[in-house]
This record gives C-alpha cells, sequence and structure tokens, in this order.
C-alpha cells in the first residue's frame, strides 16, 4: 500500500477522532453525554465544544475530495513519491485544522484548510 493510501485511512480516522473530542465537550459543557440525542446535545454546545463540532463535519466535509485527489491520481500513474508528498500535506493540515478551530485561531484555521485543499487540487493537477 502506498503512502497516499496510508494517508486516505488516516484521514478516515480524523472525524471519528474529532468525535471523540466533541464527546469530551459534551461531557465537560452540559454534564453528560446523551447517546439517545446526540445531535440535539450537539446543537446546545457553545464556545470551544461548538467550534469542535464544527471541525469534526469539516473533516467529514473535507474526506470525500481527498480520496477522490488520491484515487485519481493513482490511477492516472501520478509518481507515488509526488503523490505521497501531497497526501502528507493534507494529513499534517488536516491535523493542524481542529486544533486552530478549537484554539478560535480563525486565520491559522482558514490557512490550514487552504493547505489541505490546495494538496487535494495538486493531486488533480498531477494526474492531469
Amino acid at each position: 500500500m502506498t503512502i497516499a493510501f496510508w494517508c486516505v485511512f488516516i484521514a478516515c480516522l480524523l472525524p471519528i477522532i474529532s468525535s471523540w473530542v466533541c464527546g469530551y465537550f459534551r461531557g465537560k459543557q452540559l454534564g453528560s453525554i446523551d447517546n439517545k440525542h446526540p445531535r440535539a446535545q450537539y446543537a446546545l454546545l457553545e464556545g470551544p465544544g461548538a467550534r469542535a463540532y464544527a471541525a469534526q463535519q469539516n473533516a467529514w466535509e473535507a474526506l470525500p475530495i481527498f480520496i477522490a485527489a488520491v484515487v485519481i491520481a493513482h490511477l492516472a500513474g501520478v509518481a507515488p513519491e509526488r503523490s505521497a508528498l501531497a497526501a502528507e500535506i493534507f494529513i499534517v493540515a488536516r491535523i493542524l485544522y481542529p486544533v486552530f478551530y478549537i484554539a478560535n485561531k480563525d486565520i491559522l484555521r482558514s490557512l490550514s484548510f487552504l493547505v489541505g485543499i490546495g494538496a487535494c487540487i495538486s493531486l488533480f493537477i498531477m494526474a492531469a
């Protein structure tokens, strides 16, 4: 398995890890985790908890474009070393994204988003 495919696996774990962070904030802010109505409980979160939930949602939203970019680059015959670099950049950016989001560092969050999406675009361009 290529490094880029391992990065896809890591990217698939990021929203799940983010959900654990959301669980922490649900328990901290609301006193317990309501597993019967989690979405209603998410709506009650404020501050870092609300931002953690938003970061989790964004992780799910970023996942399909990254998966598509890696698969298309692979099918197009992009050299594994080139696709690996772009995939690694994506992963680093997507790990930093929720950190900046929860810390309310909006400019750094936006920058990490742009770096991540730029890595995906570069994979598409390499495949062209």
